[in-house]
């Protein structure tokens, strides 16, 4: 007979409030590493002047490697003991950040980017095993309340960032970062469980089987398309704030294009809520209000050019993507138990593609035609989400009649 390892939870024992504000807090310091540099991409320009063009790839840089941790590492919380796998990955991360704060050059700061983008992958082992302890009829609550730590992480790490970036320097906040990232990791080491692996396969076959489970389970191919597109719509908006509001009307710095994560982070509140939704209803009526919720903000981002407009889009924006992704999780983790950790892969993966993309295009589209047609990237994006996502519905009512 098999034993729990000592500490264990068993799957779907459920959750305490207090373990899961503790998951829930770490994902958002994890993933908060990530987004530091986008408040501070106009100060870290000023710091390098003739290099603004290699510097203006640290967010891409970041993200990428975001998305290689989550194919390279994010797999192995189904084969390694997943307390281990998050408090080795945090610290590391700590080294990771301590490269970024104390470059000397654009080139290396690029490189310490990538590896703070890999190891703050930590943040998706979370997510799974908070899925997995989760009783079956209160997962949808559960992830949406970690994801809500998540969410919040990237938008008050934006607002912390602007502040200290303003006022401190760039390389404060990644000194900052060290300080909260040392903190999450022995809060961690006191209260999480030890998780038993699901499988035995070697590393290379866990690998392997990623594309087996995104050639076999149609939806969770089509949440992954859809949530690409949509993140990386978030993502042309967060890369370019700070440089669009440098300009006219506006003249303003880092300092107050954080202070927008602030009123991003209202959409924190949304996530629950969806979970909620997703639980009663069924998450695909979340999904389309989340897709529709999108297109109105960069209406108005692309009509209503003062500060009350960017309020009003930013709050648009987020709670839009964060309502959509919520639901998309629900989906994705509840089609193979035995693989959480690889379906996580493939959706997160996915997503922040996605959003490397996002970032990359939208620096072009900066470049090349100014706001307009930032706007009409992001717009477009989210249209193209729409249309998967109607396609898929209407797939599903095919299936229904069939049947």
């Amino acid at each position: 007979m098999n034993q729990q390892p000592r500490g264990a939870l068993q799957a779907g024992a459920g959750l305490s409030r207090t373990l899961m504000f503790v998951m829930a807090l770490a994902c958002g310091a994890a993933v908060a590493n990530i987004y530091y540099n986008q408040p501070l991409l106009g100060v870290m320009e000023h710091d390098f002047p003739g290099q603004e063009g290699l510097v203006g790839f640290v967010p891409t840089a970041t993200q990428l490697g975001y998305a290689a941790g989550i194919f390279l590492l994010v797999p192995l919380g189904d084969r390694v003991e997943r307390r281990r796998l998050i408090l080795v990955q945090s610290a590391v991360l700590c080294l990771a950040l301590l490269v970024v704060a104390i470059a000397p050059t654009p080139a290396l700061m690029v490189a310490g980017s990538i590896l703070v983008g890999i190891f703050a992958t930590m943040a998706q082992q979370i997510v799974p095993f908070a899925a997995e302890l989760a009783e079956p009829d209160k997962r949808g609550v559960v992830i949406g309340t970690v994801m809500s730590g998540l969410l919040c992480g990237i938008l008050s790490g934006r607002t912390l960032a602007g502040f200290i970036g303003h006022w401190f320097g760039w390389r404060m906040m990644f000194v900052v970062a060290i300080g909260i990232m040392l903190a999450v990791t022995g809060l961690l080491a006191a209260v999480l469980p030890r998780g038993a692996p699901k499988t035995k396969d070697s590393y290379w076959t866990l690998l392997g089987s990623l594309w087996g489970l995104l050639r076999t389970e149609a939806d969770l191919g089509r949440a992954t398309a859809i949530q690409t597109l949509l993140f990386a719509s978030f993502s042309v908006f967060w890369t370019i704030l700070a440089l669009r509001l440098e300009q006219p009307p506006y003249h303003m710095g880092a300092d107050v294009a954080g202070l927008f994560g602030l009123v991003g982070a209202i959409g924190v509140l949304i996530a629950p809520v969806a979970g909620r939704m997703a639980d009663r209803r069924g998450p695909h009526v979340a999904i389309g209000l989340g897709i529709v919720v999108m297109v109105l903000s960069w209406a108005v981002f692309g009509l209503w050019g003062s500060i009350a407009g960017l309020i009003v889009g930013v709050l648009l924006l987020d709670i839009g993507e964060q309502g959509a992704l919520v639901s998309n999780q629900h989906i994705v983790y509840s089609l193979r138990p035995d693989a959480r950790n690889r379906l996580n892969t493939i959706l997160v993966g996915g997503m922040f593609l996605g959003g490397a993309a996002g970032s990359a295009g939208s620096t072009i589209c900066w470049h090349q035609g100014g706001w307009p047609a930032v706007c009409w990237f992001g717009v477009a994006l989210v249209v193209a989400a729409l249309g998967l996502h109607l396609h898929g519905l209407g797939q599903r009512r095919m299936s229904a009649k069939e049947s």
